[in-house]
């Protein structure tokens, strides 16, 4: 099992990270949105993306709202994870979304600052 499959595993035994991976799962979600989902504070919440984002589990966006404030939005990249059990022991298989074209994501964040 490599270390990165390690590590999904021991992030997914916490129930805020899988809150967070599904409310990210259909549309990005801010901090905020994020602490609701989970009923819980921001300080907690902002602790699981950052070990989400450093797993490659999540990604942010910038966002820029009506008042000129910038926040950051994060979106899940995780698709699914896989456990194999065989006679040698077990093997974890971590499945990513696809990565969005450069195109596609200048004009999705160009369209977000509108």
């Amino acid at each position: 099992m490599s270390d990165a499959g390690e590590d999904v595993v021991d992030l997914l035994g916490d129930e805020y990270v899988r809150v967070i991976l599904a409310e990210t799962r259909e549309e990005p979600k801010s901090v905020d949105a994020l602490s609701d989902a989970c009923d819980a504070d921001p300080s907690t919440i902002y602790r699981r993306v950052e070990r989400l984002e450093a797993a490659g589990l999540l990604t942010d966006q910038q966002r820029l709202d009506p008042g000129g404030h910038h926040y950051k939005e994060y979106d899940a990249t995780l698709e699914a994870v896989h456990v194999h059990v065989g006679a040698e022991g077990y093997d974890i298989d971590v499945e990513y979304t696809e990565e969005e074209e450069p195109a596609d994501r200048f004009t999705r964040l160009y369209e977000g600052f509108k």
